[in-house]
């Protein structure tokens, strides 16, 4: 006999393209985290030319799924379900693969800020604490356990519902945007800033392979705002709210991009930077130097408000995308379930869980960053290339936004450009200038734990055996009329 399982609770439309905006005011955060390492091998000038270039490349990706998350307003999951939608009809196996890669680098920003924030805490006001313990391959010490703290508080939130994780987004994002006005703009008012500290290490350092492993790591940062995609379902307005939110997230990252390198290379130096083991510290050395120690001490305090901003973003962001591959049969039905509060609590439990690991397994930022790219970018690649195939395969499908055809070859051009990227950085050159093959074979055995899920949700839960390709509707109105994931044989 068969039946359907009816999940009766939806993601609430609370969210305007305002509040969508709000949530992209997190991308600095990413962008505070791997800055410092990147001008340390780049030097300040090269590390400012590579930023612009990849949040250049990040602004036009934005544009073009601006047409695809309004193709599909009503599935939560943002770019991931782009390119399982679009690949479905050739290879079902890249729906998991995109979207479990997409989810652990969003998830991984947890515990990326979360060392971050504690790093800043303890540079800032317990600089003397030499507290340390390590075993079994796991670290703790002063600033991994205030970054647990941040995990859980982040968590915590979350859990209360959309709307109260939007106001915190208000009340931070706020607070984020005077330090990082202050690192832009203020040096050239105060005098610190010094051509004399632009300097362009890439041609000593390794030439156009480091220029290109560093484009696959800044990627992870730069391309972030696109997450604004993945509330499409919570607008009130999809149509109208997603690609508003889109395109003023671009305009915004592409500014703070190009003059927060700018700022603060100019202001301490490559070598100053490069001297700073943690790679984070040197952030409160450069807001004394511009503002001095008290006001430095506030600054930092919006920094870290800002950083929590980012922590919470991805929380939204990366448990919407478990619960969207999960309602489309991708990944174990336990995670496409809703709390009370209307919010994927489990998903978000989940994530929380694997933060905690990865925050006491890895030494820093930049290695949790190396791990969680590999997927995330595949996931760009997918997304863009499934743009092209949306295009030929359904022409009769709604698309209240439809870009011109000269985005075709544009969409080729990016998916190559992160395609070969992900060659030279994750592989080819991942040992001479990137953090090593090793943390590339953690993001392989995730793309190999998401297959084994989807395997596992259709032989064992769904019952439906496997499908390397699948049928696909041509209109809305026939993707309604196909059962949904959660129907099962009883």
């Amino acid at each position: 006999m068969g039946s359907a399982e009816v999940e009766e609770r939806q993601l609430l439309k609370a969210m305007t393209w305002w509040d969508g905006f709000v949530i992209a005011l997190a991308n600095p955060g990413f962008l505070i985290a791997a800055l410092g390492a990147s001008i340390g091998v780049l030097g300040t000038t090269g590390a400012v030319v590579l930023w612009t270039i990849s949040v250049l490349l990040g602004a036009f990706q934005n544009n073009i799924y601006a047409e695809l998350a309004t193709m599909f307003k009503e599935k939560p999951g943002g770019i991931a379900l782009f390119a399982h939608e679009a690949w479905r009809k050739y290879f079902t196996p890249i729906g998991p693969l995109a979207t479990f890669g997409y989810w652990f680098a969003w998830s991984s920003v947890l515990a990326v800020n979360g060392l971050v924030v504690g790093t800043l805490i303890q540079a800032e006001f317990f600089s003397d604490s030499t507290w340390a313990e390590s075993g079994a391959g796991f670290d703790l010490n002063l600033a991994i356990v205030l970054g647990m703290v941040a995990i859980g508080l982040v968590w915590a939130f979350n859990v209360l519902g959309v709307r109260p994780a939007v106001w915190f987004g208000y009340v931070t994002g706020g607070a984020l945007l005077l330090p990082a006005f202050v690192l832009m703009f203020l040096p050239y008012v105060t005098g610190d800033w010094s051509s004399d500290n632009m300097t362009w290490e890439i041609g000593a350092g390794g030439g156009l392979a480091l220029a290109l492993t560093w484009l696959y790591f800044m990627g992870w940062s730069s391309y972030g705002f696109e997450t604004v995609a993945a509330f499409a379902p919570e607008y009130e307005n999809p149509e109208w709210d997603t690609p508003r939110a889109l395109r003023a997230a671009a305009a915004f990252s592409v500014v703070v991009y190009a003059l927060l390198p700018l700022g603060i290379g100019g202001t301490l130096g490559t070598a100053t930077i490069a001297e700073d083991a943690t790679f984070i510290a040197f952030y409160t050395q450069a807001f004394d130097m511009i503002v001095g120690n008290f006001l430095g001490t506030i600054m930092v305090l919006c920094l870290i408000a800002g950083l929590l901003l980012s922590m919470n973003t991805a929380t939204m962001d990366g448990s919407r995308a478990l619960y969207g591959i999960s309602k489309d049969g991708m990944t174990i039905k336990e995670l496409g379930v809703l709390s009370g509060r209307h919010v994927p609590a489990r998903a978000m439990t989940l994530d929380a869980l694997l933060n905690l690991f990865l925050l006491t397994y890895f030494a820093g930022a930049i290695e949790i960053i190396a791990a969680g790219n590999l997927g995330y970018m595949l996931s760009h690649v997918f997304a863009l290339t499934g743009f092209l195939l949306l295009r030929r395969d359904r022409p009769a499908w709604p698309r209240p936004i439809k870009l011109s055809a000269v985005w075709l070859p544009i969409a080729g051009l990016l998916a190559a450009a992160n395609l070969l990227f992900i060659v030279v950085g994750g592989f080819i050159k991942a040992d001479e200038y990137g953090y090593g093959w090793d943390k590339t074979r953690v993001g392989l055995i995730v793309l190999a734990v998401s297959l084994l899920f989807w395997m596992f949700r259709h032989l064992v839960q769904d019952r439906t055996g496997l499908r390397l390709r699948e049928e696909v509707p041509q209109t809305p109105a026939e993707a309604a009329a196909v059962p949904t994931a959660t129907a099962s044989a009883t």
